[in-house]
């Protein structure tokens, strides 16, 4: 039977008007349902991990076209490495496929890069080294050396003028990898040049203990302080709590790390002299990418590698990020421009005036 010649005509503009619809609609990129990666974050004291690193990473993932919901493992061992040793064991029992592990001992963290490459699982170290182990491929983080020239050499600047100041160092934990080059690279900076009264490392970067160590040091002292290194915004804030305890009026400079929203307060208000701001969102964002390629075995992005870091067995390839310091003079062009808070948030209240004093708007 013989189609009519209209007909015909019809079913061929139908075909044709289909084929373009098809070339318009824009590709849906299926979520990855196999494979999971296990993100293993130290602690909850320093604010960053849950506020910042946690939801870029997982954003991160999400757009890649990694099912966050259903693969991602999500651990925080609030300061226990027994603990973390137990998520990891516990993720690669799931079926952990890759780990991203922000040890809280860097070296206790050797075990569970050993283990993951005996089963042929992949380990990123994030932010903190794992010292001692062949089982890291790669560490992504800071220049941590140059975090605490950075916070040196902005506490000489506050003290300028000053004859043989008396500073106090508040470390951070000794169990965390960073601190030693933290400590390094203030030292090379402060010694010689400043009189280190007192000096203390920090068990698990706690605030309260910070205080303890900043009110045993006001009390040795006679109060007379000149200023404080404290080596990130959480000890930061233990100091100042114990100064304003011990009456000090102006507060002596004191410094900081991780940019935290209430340090960027204090900072705009004249409590706390500076912060290093640490590019968090690009180190997770490298981290989630650097994950996807793995599990999907994939290039990584070499472009992003740009040093080895020795670990005590290997040089791990490494992604080592530029720190910046933080000043009231410049919030507004860092920490502010990058969008790392809002304005609505910084401004809130009683610092209303600091900002607009700030040229923040």
């Amino acid at each position: 039977m013989r189609l009519p010649k209209i007909f015909i005509r019809f079913i061929i503009i139908i075909m044709f008007a289909s084929t373009l619809l098809g070339a318009c609609v824009p590709t849906v990129v299926a979520p990855i349902t196999s494979g999971k990666i296990a993100f293993l974050l130290p602690e909850t004291k320093t604010a960053r991990y849950e506020t910042q690193d946690l939801p870029i990473f997982k954003a991160k993932l999400k757009t890649l076209g990694f099912d966050v919901e259903k693969n991602l493992i999500y651990s925080n061992a609030n300061q226990d490495a027994s603990a973390q040793q137990s998520q990891a064991e516990a993720a690669l029992t799931n079926g952990a496929k890759l780990l991203v592990l922000d040890p809280v001992d860097s070296s206790a963290a050797a075990a569970i890069a050993n283990l993951a490459k005996a089963k042929g699982v992949p380990v990123i170290a994030y932010d903190r080294l794992i010292k001692g182990s062949e089982g890291v491929d790669y560490y992504i983080s800071f220049d941590n050396e140059q975090v605490g020239k950075l916070q040196g050499q902005s506490l000489l600047e506050a003290l300028k003028g000053k004859i043989d100041p008396v500073v106090v160092m508040i470390n951070g934990s000794p169990t965390d990898n960073n601190v030693t080059l933290f400590k390094k690279g203030a030292h090379s900076v402060l010694d010689g040049k400043v009189n280190i009264a007192k000096e203390y490392d920090t068990p698990d970067w706690s605030p309260d203990k910070a205080q303890e160590e900043m009110t045993q040091a006001l009390t040795a002292l006679g109060n007379k302080v000149d200023g404080v290194y404290a080596a990130n915004d959480g000890t930061a804030g233990g100091a100042i709590a114990a100064m304003k305890a011990a009456g000090l009026k102006p507060l002596p400079p004191i410094t900081g790390q991780d940019a935290e929203l209430v340090a960027i307060q204090r900072i705009l208000v004249g409590e706390q002299y500076m912060t290093v701001y640490k590019a968090i969102k690009l180190e997770a964002e490298i981290a989630a990418e650097f994950s996807f390629a793995l599990l999907m075995n994939k290039p990584i992005p070499l472009n992003r590698v740009n040093g080895k870091t020795y670990n005590g067995k290997i040089d791990v390839p490494s992604v080592l990020l530029v720190p910046v310091a933080v000043t009231k003079a410049n919030v507004k062009n860092t920490v502010v421009a990058d969008e790392f808070w809002k304005v609505f948030d910084l401004c809130k209240g009683d610092y209303a005036n600091a900002c607009s004093e700030a040229g923040i708007k």
